[in-house]
């Protein structure tokens, strides 16, 4: 009997060792924010850092990383007649991440109800779908992509862009957890929270 228990001990303790010695399975910091869908992307961009996600329209955009909603614009005001920059994205979300970085998406199709400023998002949750809004009516379905630091409402050219995301975005698609946050604030303290407005 005292065979038996003692046994018993020894397969609990040795059960104990395992899970012990086993690394966690924490949910992901980050992911790619498209899913359900082929999606290509480039190094490159425009006049500005920033990245253009290429997809078919209505695929899914997910929040990158966990945080709250900092600016949503659910309805497309652009027009070639008024071409004012700030209104260029269409429909658009700005969420500041618990990183303390703001992600960008703009030219959706839809944004979903539930999302409003000061909601808050889990990494990987659906928010919208790809679209053509804004100054991308007429072209290829795609989310323009951006990375920066918070500011005041309304600062849209640093809203849409600070740093290239491309190596985010592949790190992201390949389930690794690289945090921006180090090259975004080196950035926002070389040029100034509002800097000078540059290219398109």
């Amino acid at each position: 009997m005292l065979t038996r228990v003692m046994r018993r001990i020894s397969a609990v303790i040795c059960l104990l060792l395992i899970a012990t010695a086993l690394p966690a399975s924490a949910a992901p910091n980050y992911v790619y924010p498209i899913t359900g869908c082929k999606s290509t992307y480039s190094r490159a961009h425009h006049d500005y850092p920033a990245t253009d996600i290429l997809a078919k329209k209505g695929c899914r955009f997910l929040a990158p990383t966990s945080g709250v909603i900092d600016e949503v614009s659910d309805v497309d005001n652009y027009s070639w007649k008024n071409n004012s920059a700030a209104i260029r994205g269409g429909l658009s979300i700005s969420m500041i991440g618990d990183d303390g970085v703001r992600y960008y998406g703009s030219h959706f199709s839809k944004i979903y109800s539930k999302v409003v400023p000061g909601y808050r998002v889990e990494a990987g949750e659906v928010i919208a779908r790809v679209g053509a809004s804004g100054d991308a009516a007429g072209t290829s379905p795609h989310v323009h992509f951006g990375i920066s630091w918070p500011t005041r409402a309304g600062i849209w050219w640093v809203r849409r862009g600070e740093i290239y995301p491309w190596k985010y975005l592949d790190a992201w698609k390949a389930g690794k957890d690289l945090n921006p946050a180090k090259e975004v604030f080196a950035k926002e303290k070389k040029v100034g929270t509002v800097p000078k407005h540059v290219g398109y």
